[in-house]
């Protein structure tokens, strides 16, 4: 049976109490596969990991990748980091995955709402969930997709895993509870870091270009234009249908 998979990472923090001057935004991203696109995935993946590190026990990590550190400081080398970015989008290019992904502008969702301003990660969540079922609908899929999301300890999960049932139990604004049901599986499954997941990490690369995007949207940012044809589009492009821009 070929099964289905929603990967979901986050880049920034979605809390409205602390806000990085310097990177004022949550994101959240979702990735849909299925399980034969994600073992091809899985086993490039891996391959590209040997090359490199010599080992398929290295993390894929957005910000450790960015910054060089631990294990990608090879990238310090000019030479050897043109050859992993090019493998890397090469790899991400030809893979078959749907992208939706959602993001918020924390100080201007403060300014518009104040203290009846949503939590971040709840609206995020619902707009992700929201439209790959659109996008499963429009496919007439009748299999149910797998939730997967890394773990950020047990209070945090649990936290989620509360918005999660509450959706699936009460719906959202647009769609009732049993489309929720019937598309998607009845509990998350975490997953820590350690576990190397390559759907997690393929998640992870994707949603920092976004956030990005979405902060300097006139500035060119070739990891965005990498992953843009991956993004859920409609009549209008991609707002609206896979990527949604709350301020």
């Amino acid at each position: 049976m070929n099964n289905n998979f929603l990967f979901i990472d986050e880049s920034g923090d979605h809390s409205l109490n602390n806000i990085n001057a310097d990177f004022p935004i949550f994101a959240l991203l979702g990735l849909v596969i299925n399980s034969t696109e994600y073992d091809k995935l899985s086993e490039e993946i891996n391959s590209f990991k040997i090359k490199y590190f010599k080992t398929t026990d290295v993390i894929l990590h957005s910000r450790d990748i960015r910054k060089c550190e631990g294990a990608f400081s090879i990238l310090f080398n000019l030479k050897i980091k043109e050859s992993f970015y090019a493998d890397l989008n090469q790899i991400l290019s030809k893979s078959n995955f749907l992208l939706v992904a959602s993001t918020i502008l924390k100080k201007k969702h403060i300014e518009q709402y104040g203290k009846l301003a949503d939590d971040p990660y709840e609206i995020a969540l619902t707009f992700v969930l929201e439209r790959v079922l659109f996008e499963f609908d429009k496919k007439n899929n009748n299999s149910k997709l797998d939730v997967i999301i890394e773990s950020r300890g047990k209070k945090e999960d649990l936290t989620l895993s509360k918005r999660y049932a509450e959706l699936l139990s009460k719906g959202s604004g647009q769609i009732l509870s049993n489309r929720f049901i019937t598309k998607y599986s009845d509990q998350i499954n975490f997953k820590r870091k350690r576990e190397n997941d390559i759907g997690l990490q393929i998640a992870d690369l994707c949603a920092y270009p976004v956030a990005r995007h979405v902060l300097y949207p006139n500035e060119p940012y070739p990891p965005f234009d990498i992953i843009l044809p991956k993004i859920r589009k409609g009549p209008r492009g991609i707002e609206g249908f896979g990527l949604k821009i709350f301020a």
